[in-house]
C-alpha cells in the first residue's frame, strides 16, 4: 500500500523525487515501529488513534525536534487520507490526532554588514580568476538575488536563465514554476561564470550535466550538499558561531526586502510559498530587529 501511495504522489500529485523519498522514509520508520511494538500481525485497518499517539510518544522519547515529529505525523496523516479515499481502510485514524505545537523560532539571517563581508570575501576569491572562485561568487549572487531554495538552485538548467531579461525560471515544490528577477550584480557574476564554465563543460558525461548551470571541475552538476558546502564555507568566515545555514540566505533575502518596505504578497510570490502564513514569519524577524534598534537607540527605552 505504501508503494501504491508513493506512485500516487509521483504520478498523481507530481511531487519531486526528494519529497517522495522523504515520505518513503517517514512511512518506513512508522512500519518499523509497528513491527517492533506489535507481537501479533497487523494491518493498516487495525491502526487506531491510540497507536498513533504511542508513536508520537516514541518519537518524543527519541529526542526528535518537534518540527520533525510534526512532519512525520503529516506524512502518516496524508498516507491514511489516501487509503481512506481509496476505500482501502474504513476509518482514517489521523483525523483525530492533533499536531504538537511548534516552537516559533525566528529564522537566522544576516545583517547588511555581515552580508557585505561575505560578498567581499567571495569577490576577492573571484578576482583571482580561478574557476571555483568565479563559480562560487555566481552561486552566492544568485542565492541572495533570488531567495530561491538550495534544491531549486541546484536544479537550474542553462535554459532557465534569461540574462537579457534579468530573470530566471525556477521549478519549486510540486514542480510549480515561477519567474524570479535577477539583480544586476547576479547577472554580471553569471555572465562571468558562463565564460569559465565553458572551459570545463566538455568534461560532462551525461545530458543532465551538460544542461546544468552550476557544475564541478569535472563538468558534473553540483549536488545539494556541494552547494551547501560552498555557502557554509563563506558563512563560517563571518559568523561561525551564529549557527547560520545555506537557508539563511533565503531568510536574509526575505528579511531585507520587507525591511525596505516590500509588499508581503510580492515576497510570497518571489519565495514560491503556497501560503501567506509561511511568509509572515519574516515580518516577525523585521519587528525583532526594529525592537533591538529601538532599545539601543531610544534614550528612555
Amino acid at each position: 500500500m505504501i508503494d501504491l501511495y508513493l506512485r500516487h504522489l509521483a504520478d498523481g500529485r507530481q511531487l519531486s523525487p526528494h519529497t517522495i523519498e522523504a515520505y518513503r522514509h517517514d512511512l518506513a520508520e512508522f512500519v518499523e515501529f509497528l513491527e517492533g511494538h506489535r507481537e501479533e500481525g497487523w494491518g493498516w485497518d487495525q491502526i487506531d488513534r491510540l497507536t498513533l499517539r504511542s508513536y508520537l510518544g516514541h518519537l518524543d522519547q527519541r529526542g526528535l525536534a518537534r518540527s520533525s515529529i510534526v512532519r512525520k505525523l503529516s506524512s502518516i496523516r496524508s498516507f491514511f487520507r489516501f487509503l481512506h479515499q481509496e476505500e482501502l481502510v474504513e476509518v482514517n485514524p489521523g483525523r483525530s490526532i492533533r499536531s504538537p505545537k511548534l516552537e516559533r523560532r525566528l529564522p537566522g539571517w544576516l545583517t547588511h554588514r555581515e552580508l557585505g563581508k561575505i560578498f567581499e570575501l567571495a569577490e576577492n576569491r573571484a578576482a583571482e580568476g580561478t574557476f571555483l572562485g568565479v563559480r562560487n561568487l555566481a552561486i552566492l549572487e544568485t542565492f541572495y538575488s533570488t531567495g530561491i531554495r538550495v534544491a531549486e538552485l541546484q536544479g537550474l538548467d542553462l535554459t532557465d536563465l534569461d540574462l537579457l531579461g534579468d530573470q530566471v525560471r525556477v521549478r519549486g515544490k510540486g514542480r510549480k514554476e515561477r519567474i524570479v528577477p535577477l539583480g544586476r550584480s547576479a547577472v554580471t557574476a553569471l555572465r562571468r561564470y558562463e565564460l569559465r564554465r565553458s572551459e570545463v563543460a566538455g568534461r560532462a558525461v551525461g545530458p543532465d550535466d551538460r544542461r546544468a548551470v552550476f557544475i564541478s571541475m569535472r563538468g558534473r552538476r553540483l549536488s545539494v550538499r556541494q552547494i551547501q558546502s560552498v555557502i557554509r564555507d563563506l558563512l563560517d568566515t563571518v559568523a561561525e558561531e551564529a549557527g547560520l545555514s545555506t537557508h539563511s540566505l533565503r531568510h536574509t533575502f526575505a528579511t531585507h526586502l520587507l525591511d525596505a518596505g516590500a509588499d508581503l504578497m510580492a515576497v510570497k510570490e518571489l519565495l514560491g510559498h503556497a501560503s501567506l502564513s509561511t511568509t509572515q514569519i519574516y515580518t516577525h524577524t523585521s519587528k525583532e530587529r526594529l525592537k533591538r534598534v529601538y532599545d539601543q537607540a531610544h534614550p528612555r527605552a
